[in-house]
């Protein structure tokens, strides 16, 4: 079984707060349901110590980052790195 935390956060009216406590809360419910049911519960996480969170809590996968927020982040890097090197020259 595979949970969504932003789909499941804005179904929850919580759109864009996957790692809001009532979301956080239904998650670790649905993940000790399903265990209890002897399957294999997973998700996605976008943030590395959440992922650690639900791992705890007793997920068997777990996809972490997305390809759309690794690409950003790695832009911002580069992007970073080009400003300073701007600054540093002029």
């Amino acid at each position: 079984m595979f949970f969504g935390p932003a789909d499941l956060s804005a179904s929850m009216g919580l759109l864009g707060q996957p790692a809001h406590p009532e979301v956080r809360r239904a998650i670790e419910d649905g993940i000790a349901t399903v265990r209890a049911a002897g399957k294999a519960p997973g998700l996605l996480a976008l943030d590395v110590d959440l992922a650690r969170h639900y791992l705890v809590q007793g997920t068997r996968f777990i996809a972490v980052g997305a390809d759309v927020t690794l690409m950003v982040s790695a832009c911002r890097d580069l992007a970073g790195f080009g400003a300073s090197r701007a600054e540093s020259s002029a």
